[in-house]
C-alpha cells in the first residue's frame, strides 16, 4: 500500500553548525565546534539548543544522565542528534548511580535506606521577594479563597480559606511569589499556621503558564497547626533550565478540609549546597541491577518490603528503602536508580531526527511529549524504561507509567525506523491522545521484545494515515513488569475504544510471537476501522484476539470472526524460525513460516539486521 504522504527531507545546510560531545575528554568550555573541542555535558547541550539544520554529535561510547531537551528544526531544515567515532551507541540514561556502599545505610538487619544529603553553607538569596503576592487557583469542585494583606515589616501574608475540598492536590493550589534561578537548593522559610494540623507536601518551583515546566521539587518535615511557627521548605532543583516566570507552588487539594484555614509569610530565602548522600526529589520507577539482570519491586510503604528486591520510594524523606540482605553496592557492580522524568524530551519540537542513540533507564518515557511534528527516531536503541508513579485512583490504587516512544497528542508527520525496544512498563511504541489529531506516523522495521505492549494506541478525536509495519514483536508481558503490575495485559497490540474519526489505520506485514494474555486486545469497534492483514502470528495456547474484556477469539475461532470482517484474511499462523534468537536477530530463516508471505512477496517483520 501506498502511503498518501512524504516525510519532510532531512536536509542539513552547509551554514549549519555541527557540534560534538564527548562524556569522558570534552570541556564545557570549549566551543564545541570539533571533535578535538567537544563540549562534555548535557546540561551544556541542553542551555546552548541547536537551531534549524545544526548537528549535535555525541561520541560513541559516552555516558550521559539527565534529560536531553532538543532544539528545534525548520520546515526546510532539520537539525539532527546523532552519534560519531567507533564503538557501542551514545547512551543518555535518566539514572542515578547507587553502586558506592556509602550511599545505603542499615535501617534494621535486612532493611536498607539511601543516605541523605546534608546541607552545606547558606548564603541569603540576593533578590527579594517576600513582598510578592500569593494566588489561589482551583478546579473540578472544590472552592478556596486566597487573600493578601501586610505582615511584619511590610511582609505579605496570605490567608487560604476552603469552603469545599477537592479530592486531587491540583483541584485547589497556591501560588506563591516569583521565585529566581537557583544552583543547586533553596530554603524558604515560612511563618505559619493552620487552623486543622496538615503537613505541607506537593511542593514545587513551576512554571505559572503552560507548558507548566517544574524547576524544584519541595520537602518540609514540619507539620503546621494553629499556633504560628517558622518552617523550613527545602527545595531542590531537578531541571537545567529555569523557566519564567517561575513561581513557588503548593498542590492541597487533596489535603484540605471542608473550613480549613492557613496563613503563610516568607521570612527569608538562602540559597545552599548539598554534602553527601543522594539527592532524589523525584519517583524513583525501577531499581535496575547489574544492568538489567535483576530489577527491584515497587511497593508503595515501607511495611510493604517483604521480600529481597522490594523498595519503596519515599516522597516526603526523598529517599529509597530496599529490602536486602545486605549493602546492594556491595552486592552488586552496578545499582541504578530509573528517575521519573522523560529521557528525551521532544514535545513541542519540529523536524527533529534522532539517529543511533542508546536511551535507558528512565521511570517516564524513553521519548515523550506531546505534539510533536516532523520527528524521525531512527537506528536507537531504548530500553528498561518506565514504572513511575503516574497518579492515584479515588480508591487508593496507584497507577505506574512509561513507554518507549511516545507522540503524545496533535502528532503529525512522525517516522519510527530501525529501532530496537526491550524490557518497557507500557508500550513499546505508542501515539495517543485525548481530543487530538494523530495524523502520518509510521513505525516500521523495529524489533521488539519484553515489553508488555509492543504498540497502543487511542485516540478521541480524527486518527489518520497509522502504520505499523514490518516489526517483529516477541514476548509481549514477558518483561521486568509485568508482574508488578495491578493490571498484567500482555498483548502486541493494546488498542482502546475507538473514539476518533479513523482513516488509513494499517497493521501488516508484521511478526507477533508469543504472550501472556492476548495477541491483540482492542474493542469490537476497531474492525471496522483497522486495515489488519499479510501478518505472522504465533500466541501458543493463548487468544489472537480479546475483543472487549472477556470475548477472546481463539486462533480457531478466527475464520467466524473473518465473516464479519476482513482482518488477518491473508496472514500466516505458525511459530517462526529465526537466524539467532539468543542474539536478537529475528529475521526470518529462509526455511521459517513467512518467509515470502508478506505482502509484497518478501519475508514478514523487520528485514534489516540491527546491530549490537
Amino acid at each position: 500500500m501506498k502511503m498518501p504522504f512524504l516525510f519532510l527531507a532531512l536536509s542539513v545546510t552547509a551554514s549549519a553548525a555541527t557540534y560534538y560531545v564527548d562524556s569522558h575528554g570534552g570541556n564545557d568550555d570549549a566551543d564545541g565546534l570539533s571533535p578535538q573541542a567537544a563540549w562534555k555535558s548535557l546540561e551544556k547541550v541542553n542551555k546552548n539548543p541547536a537551531q534549524p539544520g545544526d548537528q549535535v554529535l555525541f561520541k560513541r561510547g559516552g555516558l550521559w544522565r539527565g534529560t536531553l531537551r532538543p532544539g528545534q528544526g525548520s520546515l526546510d531544515q532539520t537539525t539532527r542528534y546523532a552519534d560519531y567515532g567507533e564503538g557501542p551507541l551514545p547512551i543518555i540514561q535518566r539514572s542515578i548511580a547507587a553502586d558506592n556502599p556509602a550511599l545505603w545505610e542499615q535501617i534494621r538487619p535486612g532493611l536498607w535506606r539511601t543516605t541523605t544529603p546534608t546541607i552545606g553553607a547558606r548564603e541569603p538569596l540576593d533578590r527579594e521577594f517576600r513582598t510578592g503576592h500569593w494566588a489561589c487557583y482551583f478546579e473540578a469542585d472544590a472552592r478556596a479563597h486566597a487573600f493578601n494583606h501586610g505582615g511584619d515589616k511590610g511582609h505579605v501574608v496570605v490567608t487560604l480559606n476552603v469552603s469545599k475540598a477537592g479530592t486531587h492536590r491540583n483541584h485547589i493550589q497556591l501560588w506563591g511569589p516569583v521565585i529566581p534561578s537557583f544552583d543547586d537548593t533553596l530554603i524558604i522559610t515560612l511563618r505559619g499556621r493552620s487552623k486543622m494540623p496538615i503537613r505541607l507536601k506537593n511542593i514545587d518551583v513551576l512554571q505559572e503558564q503552560t507548558p507548566w515546566r517544574r524547576f524544584a521539587n519541595g520537602r518540609c518535615d514540619a507539620e503546621l497547626r494553629d499556633e504560628w511557627q517558622d518552617i523550613e521548605i527545602v527545595l531542590n532543583r531537578i531541571s537545567e533550565i529555569a523557566p519564567e516566570p517561575m513561581k513557588l507552588h503548593f498542590g492541597f487539594g487533596d489535603q484540605l478540609r471542608d473550613g480549613e484555614e492557613i496563613q503563610l509569610q516568607v521570612v527569608r530565602a538562602e540559597v545552599a549546597t548539598k554534602v553527601g548522600g543522594l539527592e532524589l526529589p523525584v519517583d524513583v520507577g525501577n531499581i535496575i541491577f547489574d544492568h538489567g539482570k535483576t530489577c527491584g519491586w515497587k511497593k508503595w510503604s515501607v511495611d510493604s518490603l517483604d521480600k529481597v528486591g522490594d523498595y519503596y520510594y519515599a516522597p516526603d524523606e526523598q529517599c529509597v528503602y530496599l529490602r536486602y540482605d545486605g549493602n546492594p553496592a556491595e552486592l552488586h557492580q552496578s545499582v541504578e536508580l530509573a528517575m521519573k522524568g522523560h529521557v528525551v524530551e521532544h514535545g513541542g519540537r519540529k523536524n527533529i531526527l534522532f539517529e543511533n542513540l542508546a536511551i535507558r533507564y528512565g521511570a517516564s518515557h524513553g521519548f515523550g511529549g506531546g505534539s510533536a511534528e516532523g520527528v524521525t527516531i531512527r537506528g536507537c536503541d531504548i530500553y528498561f524504561i518506565g514504572g513511575a508513579h503516574q497518579f492515584t485512583h479515588p480508591n487508593g490504587v496507584p497507577v505506574r507509567f512509561g513507554n518507549g516512544i511516545e507522540f503524545w497528542g496533535d502528532a503529525k508527520d512522525n517516522l519510527v525506523e530501525n529501532c530496537r525496544l526491550w524490557e518497557i512498563y507500557d508500550a513499546a511504541l505508542t501515539n495517543q491522545g485525548r481530543d487530538d489529531s494523530e495524523i502520518n506516523i509510521t513505525y516500521r522495521n523495529n524489533v521488539i521484545w519484553n515489553a508488555e505492549f509492543s504498540f497502543e494506541y487511542w485516540n478521541r478525536k480524527l486518527t489518520e494515515n497509522i502504520f505499523f509495519i514490518n516489526n517483529t514483536c516477541v514476548d509481549a508481558g514477558y518483561g521486568w513488569a509485568h508482574a508488578q503490575r495491578p493490571d498484567p495485559n500482555g498483548a502486541h497490540l493494546m488498542f482502546y475504544s475507538n473514539r476518533a474519526e479513523t482513516r488509513n489505520f494499517v497493521v501488516k506485514d508484521n511478526i507477533f510471537v508469543q504472550t501472556t494474555e492476548a495477541g491483540m486486545r482492542m474493542d469490537i469497534d476497531w474492525l471496522d476501522a483497522i486495515t489488519m492483514d499479510h501478518n505472522l502470528w504465533h500466541v501458543g495456547d493463548k487468544p489472537i484476539y480479546r475483543l472487549a474484556k472477556n470475548n477472546r477469539i481463539m486462533l480457531e475461532q478466527l475464520p467466524e470472526l473473518q465473516k464479519q470482517f476482513p482482518v488477518d484474511v491473508h496472514s500466516q499462523f505458525g511459530l517462526p524460525v529465526f537466524m539467532d534468537a539468543a542474539k536478537r536477530d529475528y529475521r526470518l530463516a529462509p526455511d521459517s513460516i513467512g518467509h515470502s508471505g508478506a505482502s509484497d512477496g518478501g519475508p514478514f517483520g523487520a528485514r534489516t539486521r540491527l546491530k549490537d
